[in-house]
C-alpha cells in the first residue's frame, strides 16, 4: 500500500554549498554544507545524512522490534560510517556502509532475540532501500559488549 502523503523535504541554497534543509512546518530547520574547500563545513554533508538515515531507520527498527517482544533494550545507539571511492569514470561514491548497533542490556535478559535478528532489517525501510545500491555491512552487539550478529 502506497502513503498517502509520502515524506518530503524542501531546500534552499543560502550560500555556497550551504543548504537549509526543511523538514515540514513544525520541525527544526537544518543547515548542511561541504567541507572545505568547496564548502565552510557548517553543517553535515549529503553523505552524513545518508549515514543518519540509514542507522536511525536500522536503530528504530531494532528498537521496534525488541520492545514489540516486551523487552527493554535500555538504549540502542547506532554508529554508521562509509566507505568511499572511485567509480569507473572516477567519480567519488559511496561504496560501502558499515553500520554497528549496541544494545544496553544484556542478551540473556531479552526474549525471542533469534527471531528479532533475524527479521528486524527487513522492515527498515531505508536501509534495505539503501541496500538495493549499495552494500550495507550490520553488526550488532549486547550490553556486555557480545556481538549478536
Amino acid at each position: 500500500m502506497e502513503e498517502k502523503n509520502p515524506p518530503s523535504v524542501s531546500l534552499r541554497q543560502i550560500e555556497g554549498f550551504q543548504f537549509e534543509v526543511r523538514f515540514g512546518e513544525d520541525m527544526p530547520v537544518l543547515l548542511t554544507d561541504e567541507p572545505p574547500p568547496l564548502g565552510k563545513g557548517t553543517g553535515p554533508t549529503p553523505t552524513h545524512l545518508l549515514l543518519s538515515a540509514v542507522g536511525n531507520c536500522m536503530a528504530s527498527s531494532l528498537y521496534f522490534a525488541l520492545t514489540k517482544f516486551k523487552n527493554d533494550p535500555q538504549g540502542v545507539r547506532a554508529e554508521a560510517s562509509a566507505e568511499l571511492g572511485r567509480n569507473e569514470a572516477g567519480r567519488l561514491r559511496v561504496r560501502r556502509i558499515d553500520v554497528r548497533l549496541e544494545i544496553g542490556a544484556p542478551a540473556a535478559t531479552l526474549q525471542h532475540l533469534d527471531r528479532i535478528l533475524g527479521q528486524f532489517e527487513e522492515f527498515c525501510v531505508v536501509g534495505q532501500s539503501v541496500a538495493a545500491g549499495i552494500p550495507v555491512m550490520l553488526s550488532v552487539f549486547d550490553g556486555e559488549g557480545l556481538q549478536l550478529k
